[in-house]
């Protein structure tokens, strides 16, 4: 009997002779007919790359195949033209990717996008692929979508963007489907939900799933077997209860033991205000009609007060949609509000372009997803350095290269990369190059906006540790945006919790983590943790 998915000595290179990058050495694998397996592994390990081989989706003939082979139900792909692989991609094998707002179409509604797979695969009638597009949102959590079938990728919160991905990849009930860290951008409620429905859907269809992902609390939970990658090799594979309960590779032994740790480091109660916001209101507009006239507002921000002091961290939590980002980029200034802004003691609202800009050396923001947001044309040090000459810091080449050198290595990268362009980065060596382009300016303070998100769980822990002793050397103020509860309370001293626009709990991190009061936070809680709560509502392990 064959195997649905068969793996066999794969070697994938980028390059030749000299310049040769081996990204994948040697994988050998399989996947049966309803089967999940995990594939788990730092960033670089190899294990996207492994996934884009499988479907043949690598730059040819930069990337090639030196030796090894992948079968599908039988049939050699490696071979087979790219007619046919158009045939299979979509159909039979379907790809969730890692990074949503970067494979999605940023000029074309999403329901067009969802629609394209069935009108080219299926040959519905738009009729039909309208109504199919709407069972799919529905199936995938995003109901209120349906209604904004004509709106465009940006308009969406990160977690609601990979959702759409994922009803796009189930769209024509593949065989086969490859989920590049689907859940990495998902709040915690959201990922059990979307996790939840990949294993009904697979009990349904009798899909298989190759799962990809740094978060092996899921691949616990989710996966059938699981295979471990490190430097482009599978250095150890079984069943995932053989895997975790009896690990017999010092790397896999690494990453089980690899999370984030500890608690911030107490920070003055008189420390000065650095950031305070009253009374916060960032609404957007709904148009209807011939003349687009404004008919409701969308609450994204909906009069939130907060106030942040040196050396302390905010914790922003909340499922996506809920308003935190639209909060942080409100704060500096990157978004219309109203509402009152202080920076130290500089008023913000009202003042113009010129008068913002030298305190933007002063505020900084990591942003959600590292790609979007790092120039696809220039060099790392480019990148870096763009912000070091606007605020003329570092008064010669060699002199800047020097601060980039060191702002690389403070976020666990080599100086000699930054020569170097960030498509050759994995997604969580891109996400340190974001976080190294707002310390290389020594900000007081920085919003940071799901910055672990895309990071293996050795890593977050390694950048949890490097933020909290740059907080403790420059007396830094964050404002910590995640879903990742984990980080949260390994990194803030305070937590508020928003819900459709407004903060629902505010208090300490040990007050609203461990002794929640409502019952929205203590569900955010419970699934973070794994706690149960009582018919009283008290929480519990």
């Amino acid at each position: 009997m064959s195997h649905l998915l068969e793996i066999d000595g794969l070697s994938t290179s980028f390059g030749k002779d000299a310049k040769e990058l081996k990204a994948v050495r040697g994988a050998s694998f399989h996947i049966d007919k309803g089967e999940t397996v995990a594939l788990v592994g730092e960033s670089g390990s190899g294990k996207s790359v492994t996934a884009l081989s499988a479907m043949r989706l690598l730059p040819y003939p930069l990337a090639h195949h030196p030796a090894g082979a992948i079968r599908f139900k039988g049939e050699e792909l490696l071979s087979a033209p790219e007619s046919r692989m158009r045939e299979l991609r979509g159909n039979d094998m379907a790809m969730i990717f890692q990074e949503p707002l970067n494979s999605l179409n940023p000029l074309h509604s999403i329901e067009k996008q969802i629609a394209e797979t069935l009108l080219l695969h299926k040959a519905m009638t738009p009729t039909d692929a309208r109504a199919r597009v709407i069972e799919l949102l529905n199936l995938v959590g995003l109901e209120a979508a349906t209604q904004r079938l004509s709106a465009l990728p940006h308009e969406f919160s990160g977690g609601q963007q990979q959702r759409v991905m994922i009803a796009m990849a189930l769209a024509n009930d593949p065989d086969l489907l490859i989920a590049d860290e689907p859940t990495t951008a998902l709040d915690v409620t959201v990922q059990a939900q979307v996790l939840k429905l990949l294993k009904d859907l697979q009990r349904d269809l009798g899909m298989a799933i190759l799962f990809i992902t740094h978060d092996l609390g899921i691949v616990r939970g989710m996966a059938d077997r699981v295979c471990v990658m490190n430097d482009g090799e599978i250095v150890e594979q079984g069943s995932v209860a053989d895997v975790f309960e009896a690990p017999q590779h010092d790397y896999t032994r690494h990453l089980l033991a690899a999370e984030p740790k500890g608690r911030p480091d107490p920070a003055p109660a008189d420390a000065a205000e650095i950031m305070r916001g009253d009374d916060i209101k960032v609404w957007f507009p709904i148009k209807r009609g011939l003349l687009r006239r404004t008919v409701d507002h969308i609450k994204a921000v909906d009069g939130i007060s907060i106030s942040i002091k040196r050396g302390h961290t905010l914790g922003v939590v909340g499922e996506s949609g809920s308003g935190k980002s639209t909060l942080g980029r409100a704060l500096l200034r990157l978004e219309r509000s109203e509402g009152g802004i202080q920076f130290m003691e500089t008023s913000l609202q009202g003042l113009g372009f010129k008068e913002l800009r030298p305190l933007r050396r002063e505020m900084q923001i990591v942003f959600q997803d590292p790609f979007g947001s790092l120039s696809p044309r220039l060099s790392v040090g480019q990148i870096i350095e763009e912000g070091l000459q606007v605020h003329d810091l570092g008064h010669s080449y060699e002199e800047r290269r020097q601060l980039i050198g060191e702002a690389l290595i403070e976020v666990g990268l080599e100086p000699a990369m930054q020569d170097r362009y960030p498509h050759e980065f994995s997604g969580g060596q891109r996400q340190r190059i974001a976080i190294a382009r707002a310390l290389v300016l020594k900000p007081k303070f920085i919003v940071l906006d799901e910055p672990t998100s895309a990071l293996d769980m050795s890593v977050q822990a390694q950048i949890t540790d490097l933020l909290r002793d740059l907080q403790k050397k420059h007396d830094l103020a964050y404002m910590f945006i995640s879903h990742d509860l984990k980080v949260i309370r390994a990194l803030a001293h305070d937590v508020i919790v928003m819900k459709d626009g407004k903060v629902v709990e505010a208090g300490t991190a040990e007050q609203v983590i461990d002794n929640p009061e409502t019952p929205y936070t203590r569900a955010l809680m419970a699934a973070a943790f794994e706690l149960k709560a009582d018919d009283t509502g008290a929480v519990s392990t």
